[in-house]
């Protein structure tokens, strides 16, 4: 049985798109970033986002917190309570809403929910748990943009596409930073400061990525050569990520980029702009709805 090159997901083949009605308008708009109606809804939500991100910025400042804190609060509870309309229009619109919520955007969206929501149903949740973390959770809701821009998902890609050889480079550094935290060990000693071997692998690391905390410095003649080639290293190792990841940015932009125009017969979606038929199963695509509206 011949073999095929697995198709990237979907949210068509993973949650399930509606046939008709209105979980379909609901599904078109929510998850069709093509559409006029669906752009519209994507740069509401990314207003939402860094709104509600820089409300827990400024809540997290004394002097603000203060003056208004009833302010603040009610913000919250605005942003919570169109987060909680988003989320639970996203599970109702999907044939397969458990699979939606385990999936990486629906966690995400749930921990934009929880911190307002725990300090309600938890009796002294604020007495037991630092307040701090209910910020952090709550600024976890910048990770909900990822869903919305299209350059984090070209990134991924880039880094998903290069993670071999990035594990490979950082395997080689691993391996540099354990040799020469060991040679500083024995060249330096506890007496300046070298105490341990880890203790020596900390500076070669620090030494390596070129922030040289200044902590622990070496005192022989020996420990400066080792320094010294330790921070030659470190000018060439950061270059090489770079280069890698920019070589898959280059890769993409010579691709076509895919929409998220559906074919109505088989439901697949991720179809090139000018595309006329359906690539799975040879049916005709309806129009591209973006190049209308922006027609129009």
């Amino acid at each position: 049985m011949p073999s095929f090159p697995p198709r990237p997901a979907t949210a068509d083949a993973a949650f399930g798109r509606p046939e008709r009605g209105l979980r379909l308008q609901m599904y078109t708009v929510i998850f069709e970033a093509d559409t006029r109606a669906g752009r519209l809804f994507d740069l509401a939500l990314i207003a939402l986002i860094l709104a509600s991100v820089a409300v827990v910025l400024m809540d997290s400042m004394a002097s603000l917190h203060a003056r208004h804190a009833g302010l603040f609060r009610a913000l919250e509870w605005i942003f919570t309570a169109a987060f909680t309309a988003e989320y639970v229009a996203r599970l109702a619109c999907v044939r397969r809403p458990l699979r939606y919520a385990r999936s990486a955007f629906g966690i995400i969206d749930l921990l934009a929910l929880l911190p307002t929501y725990l300090a309600i149903l938890v009796p002294g949740l604020y007495a037991l748990i630092d307040v701090r973390v209910l910020r952090l959770l709550r600024i976890f809701r910048i990770l909900k943009l990822t869903e919305y821009v299209a350059e984090y998902g070209a990134l991924g890609q880039a880094l998903a596409a290069s993670r071999r050889k990035i594990m490979v480079f950082m395997s080689f550094v691993m391996l540099v930073v354990v040799v020469m935290g060991t040679l500083m060990y024995v060249a330096e000693g506890p007496a300046h400061g070298f105490t341990s071997i880890p203790v020596g692998i900390y500076w070669a690391i620090t030494t390596m990525t070129t922030v040289g905390f200044g902590d622990i410095t070496p005192q022989t003649d020996l420990g400066r050569v080792i320094a010294s080639v330790m921070m030659l290293l470190g000018w060439g190792t950061l270059a090489v990520p770079t280069g890698i990841v920019s070589a898959e940015f280059t890769l993409q932009r010579h691709q076509h980029a895919p929409t998220t125009r559906t074919c109505h017969e088989c439901l697949s979606e991720g179809h090139a702009p000018a595309a006329r038929f359906c690539s799975d199963c040879g049916a005709p695509l309806p129009v591209w709805r973006h190049e209308v509206s922006d027609s129009a």
